[in-house]
């Protein structure tokens, strides 16, 4: 995320109040994800594998989505 100029704070803002886009049950060792958030207009997604048990999120990976990949309001993949 660093390396994509996403700060931590952007980060938990979506964590926080995101919308989750896709849930992907089977993950192990934990379900995961993918969230859509906002910041500054600025799209963010970001896969979050979630520890019920302990009440932990654990952040896989956080990215600007890609306009040509995704439609217009990044929920849905453009099909190839």
């Amino acid at each position: 995320m660093f390396e994509r100029s996403i700060r931590e704070d952007e980060v938990r803002f979506v964590v926080a109040f995101g919308e989750v886009i896709a849930d992907y049950s089977d993950d192990f060792p934990f379900a995961s994800r993918l969230m859509l958030g906002f910041v500054g207009g600025r799209p963010l997604h970001i896969v979050v594998a979630v520890d019920d048990r302990d009440r932990r999120c654990y952040v896989i990976t956080v990215y600007v989505p890609d306009a040509a990949r995704w439609d217009p309001d990044f929920k849905t993949r453009r099909l190839s």
